[in-house]
């Protein structure tokens, strides 16, 4: 690997740190403000119109898409600093660039396996901003990190789909502009365990779609993704042609969702270690405790250090990952895939509570960002796959030249 960025990675970085410095970090206030005071508390607040907007007039749109008839073109490796940056504000940057979950996941999808109507009705709106869509693949009923479990049933009828079931975490479900859910359940139950399911796109209003209930993160409500959802699917039809390349792709389609979505969301997560660190040593700076500041005390300076470490490790790894999704394809680096996914939440975590130690009380309340972001990192740890699963994938492809099939 070469570490120097490019020149279209550079010419993007210093465009995009141009614009967080310039319009998101002192628009940050003026978000919170506005969604103090709307009437729906999923609603857009309209500053982040305001800020998409600016972003496209700057080239700065869509930067996530590889697809260069959809989005910027560019690389895992070229994106994968521009997501770090946008870390340092995550509750505004991603959405204001078009780059926030759960869109970028199903927009990719959409451009690697939708029809041409498929694309013109949902991704084409989904790329301007003009609506918001939903991932459902969770169940509350069943251990969901294994996909074999999942039960929502789908099936035909004449020339429909009759769809009944219960999902949960369903990321933007809320939000009043969305209009897709793309949603993953069984069509063939007889099927091998990982044939059995598919996916098909379900029109937010569609009659039995039943949106129950919102589920907060840690007390917090994720209000730029359009919340977390619990929705009920109640002999909910919709026609044959809205399945996803064809029943029993299902699984596949999610794989290839993930992988991309893991390498946005590590590096999106290494921004906020870095500013997690930046604020424990501006705070380690200034406070004073017997007689001398917390930067003199050797625990502290210990901290600093083990944070500067551990991020940088997670880095390498992420931006190895990034370069053989490019060189290889998805499928060549799914250990590192599972690694990073297994790591750089962790790594984050630990620096986050660091830094909330050296805050002190002020960590833990809403004066400062930490506990927030404690909170929406260590979700990390359970969405796209928990740590668990990741570390067993790993571990049976180590193990398979020595233990052989029981490696499975």
């Amino acid at each position: 690997m070469d570490f120097t960025y490019d020149d279209v990675t550079r010419d993007h970085l210093d465009r995009l740190r141009a614009f967080l410095d310039e319009r998101i970090l002192p628009a940050e206030p003026v978000y919170a403000a506005q969604a103090a005071e709307r009437a729906d508390p999923w609603s857009t607040p309209p500053v982040v119109k305001e800020l998409q907007a600016e972003a496209r007039e700057r080239g700065l749109w869509n930067l996530f898409l590889p697809h260069p008839a959809y989005g910027a073109g560019l690389t895992n490796l070229q994106y994968a600093p521009l997501a770090e940056l946008t870390g340092r504000s995550p509750g505004l940057a991603p959405i204001a660039l078009n780059c926030a979950a759960p869109d970028t996941g199903n927009m990719e999808i959409l451009a690697m396996f939708g029809t041409e109507e498929q694309r013109r009705r949902w991704l084409e709106p989904l790329l301007n901003a003009e609506i918001r869509s939903a991932f459902c693949m969770t169940e509350p009923d069943v251990a969901s990190s294994d996909a074999a479990n999942i039960r929502l049933s789908i099936r035909a009828d004449g020339g429909d789909y009759v769809l009944n079931g219960r999902k949960w975490w369903t990321s933007g479900a809320l939000s009043p502009d969305c209009r897709l859910l793309i949603v993953m359940g069984v069509t063939d139950p007889g099927a091998e365990p990982y044939r059995r399911q598919s996916m098909v796109l379900v029109p937010r209003d569609t009659p039995g779609v039943e949106v129950r209930r919102g589920l907060p993160v840690f007390g917090y409500a994720d209000g730029t993704k359009g919340g977390h959802a619990e929705v009920v699917f109640t002999d909910v039809r919709v026609p044959k042609a809205d399945i996803l390349l064809g029943e029993g792709e299902g699984f596949r389609i999610a794989q290839e969702r993930l992988g991309p979505g893991r390498v946005h969301h590590c590096m999106r997560t290494i921004g906020v270690a870095e500013l997690a660190l930046e604020l424990m040593c501006r705070r380690a700076a200034d406070r004073v405790a017997f007689g001398r500041p917390l930067a003199d005390q050797g625990v502290v300076r210990e901290r600093v250090a083990e944070a500067r470490v551990g991020i940088e490790q997670a880095r390498l790894l992420v931006l190895k990952t990034a370069w053989l999704m490019d060189t290889v394809g998805n499928k060549g680096a799914r250990t590192e895939i599972s690694a990073i996914k297994a790591v750089v939440p962790r790594m984050a975590e630990r620096v986050l509570d660091d830094a909330i130690q050296v805050h002190g009380g002020a960590g833990v309340s809403d004066d400062v960002p930490l506990a927030r972001l404690w909170a929406a990192n260590r979700t990390l740890r359970l969405a796209d796959g928990p740590d668990e699963v990741h570390l067993r994938s790993i571990a049976r492809r180590e193990l398979r030249p020595y233990l052989g099939e029981r490696a499975g």
